[in-house]
């Protein structure tokens, strides 16, 4: 048979197929061929018991894309969720994971949950800031039911990865999409107003017959590897319209003279907090480096 790993724990491998799912191990020959099973492949196994739903994953087919964090296949988009409220978003650790995606040719939606208690400003300034660096932005509100329609149509069709901090809504978010998945919606400790981390491991949850969930592990820090700071720039495309302006080719728009990418955030053409976090990437790179 045919079917798709939607999760994966202590070497069990669990194949959704014919809306039934298999309890699989992975024959040993992926073991020596050092090939490990992943969440979202595709595979032929075959059914030991079909009563009690055991099988043996025999193959595993083709990957078109493969994460390293998560580590996960198959990932057509990453929709990453945070809370525009209670609490503010940590836009740091969202610039960090949309160049960690970039990296990874992930199409990455952004989601701001809670709408129902945010201000027209917090939209407006998100608004503009992701969507001129070439992000789509979406606000819902789980609790309220509003928004849901506009994700389904950005999900559907697709496996894509639902990311973000723990305590944003994400569980919540994934019960109101599919009530079936019942997951643990943890909660949020009202002293230091973070979320409790529900999500232990990667779990592809099936929205509709060709539409997959991966959720994934809440994060609190992402870290930029392989990438030199010179080369930073290229993930903020915001800055392309502006950089003709620089006086210098090649310029970084740090400490050079006459650069166009500082002056247009200096005017209010560019988020200012896009371009504070890129300047501290860059010297985080920077530093990296010395040693």
């Amino acid at each position: 048979m045919q079917g798709k790993i939607i999760k994966g724990i202590a070497g069990f491998y669990y194949v959704y197929s014919k809306g039934a799912t298999y309890e699989c191990k992975a024959k040993g020959i992926f073991r020596k061929n050092k090939q490990k099973p992943l969440v979202g492949d595709d595979v032929k196994f075959d059914v030991l018991n079909e009563e009690d739903k055991i099988g043996s994953i025999e193959e595993i087919l083709d990957r078109h894309s493969e994460l390293i964090r998560p580590a996960v296949a198959n990932v057509d988009q990453a929709l990453v969720v945070f809370a525009i409220k209670e609490p503010d978003p940590n836009l740091n650790l969202l610039d960090r994971f949309l160049i960690v995606m970039k990296q990874q040719n992930v199409p990455t939606v952004i989601c701001f949950n809670k709408s129902d208690v945010a201000n027209d400003n917090d939209f407006i300034g998100y608004k503009k800031a992701y969507e001129e660096a070439g992000y789509q932005v979406l606000f819902v509100s789980a609790k309220e039911d509003e928004g849901l329609d506009e994700i389904r149509a950005v999900l559907k069709g697709k496996i894509t990865t639902l990311a973000g901090p723990s305590g944003v809504g994400k569980s919540s978010l994934m019960n109101k999409l599919n009530p079936s998945a019942n997951m643990d919606t943890g909660e949020i400790s009202r002293k230091i107003m973070r979320g409790k981390h529900t999500t232990r491991h990667s779990e592809l949850i099936p929205i509709s017959d060709d539409t997959y969930l991966m959720d994934t592990p809440g994060f609190s820090n992402i870290y930029i590897d392989n990438i030199e700071a010179e080369e930073l720039k290229d993930y903020y495309s915001e800055f392309e319209k502006f950089e003709p302006y620089c006086k210098f080719a090649g310029c970084n728009h740090i400490g050079e003279k006459e650069c166009g990418v500082r002056d247009a955030v200096a005017d209010g053409e560019l988020s200012s907090n896009r371009y504070d976090n890129y300047k501290m990437f860059f010297e985080e790179i920077k530093d990296r480096r010395k040693y």
